[in-house]
């Protein structure tokens, strides 16, 4: 029973700290006037919706960039043992990069890569 008294003071006080911040910015905020220009394209007027749709060539630069985002996370711990495992750990890594390297091959010979 001591391990739920224990969380319901963390609750009691999380709360506590919740409401005190919360009255804080209540009390030193700026009037709640409508902003006279907008925070998007930097206070310009806005020439189209801030959620406005993507063009479709830009998913394929999504995954490419995805692709290589995950290299990178899959290079760092690798980076750490090489030295351990040795031959057998730079072929696999040089087996990554090729595959990764016939993906964007192939979306440049597709033409994904293409902007007119």
């Amino acid at each position: 029973m001591a391990e739920l008294g224990a969380a319901l003071v963390l609750l009691i006080v999380a709360s506590a700290v919740l409401c005190v911040l919360y009255a804080v910015g209540m009390f030193v905020s700026v009037g709640r006037d409508p902003l006279v220009a907008e925070p998007f394209l930097s206070g310009h007027a806005p020439t189209e919706h801030a959620v406005s749709r993507y063009h479709v060539r830009w998913y394929a630069v999504t995954l490419l960039f995805l692709a290589f985002d995950m290299e990178m996370v899959f290079m760092y711990p690798w980076a750490l043992v090489v030295a351990d495992i040795g031959l057998s750990a730079v072929v696999e890594m040089f087996g990554f990069l090729a595959v990764l390297l016939v993906g964007v091959l192939y979306a440049w010979r597709e033409g994904a890569l293409r902007w007119t």
